[in-house]
C-alpha cells in the first residue's frame, strides 16, 4: 500500500540527510516501511527503509536531535 503523506513530514535519513517524507509504502507485516523521501541537499528521492529515518528535531514538541542523527551528520560533513 502507499499513502501520500499531506503535508509531506520532516526527517533524517541516516547517512543520506534531512529531507521530507513524501509517501510511506507498506508491503505488509513481515517488511519494513519504506519512506520516499526528497533529501534537501541533493534533491535525490530515496526510499528509505524504517529502521535509517529519524525524525527531526522539534523544540515545540520537546523533541531533541538524536545521537543516531547526530552522528550522521558529522559522517555526511566529513564525506
Amino acid at each position: 500500500m502507499l499513502t501520500q503523506l499531506d503535508p509531506p513530514i520532516p526527517l533524517h535519513v541516516l547517512g543520506r540527510g534531512d529531507g521530507y517524507a513524501l509517501a510511506v509504502i507498506d508491503y505488509g507485516p513481515e517488511h519494513n516501511l519504506l519512506w520516499v523521501t526528497a533529501i534537501d541537499a541533493t534533491g535525490e528521492i530515496w526510499c528509505a527503509p524504517n529502521p535509517e529515518v529519524r525524525m527531526q528535531a522539534n523544540w515545540s514538541l520537546g523533541r531533541k536531535k538524536s545521537l543516531a542523527v547526530k552522528a550522521s551528520k558529522e559522517s555526511l560533513a566529513t564525506g
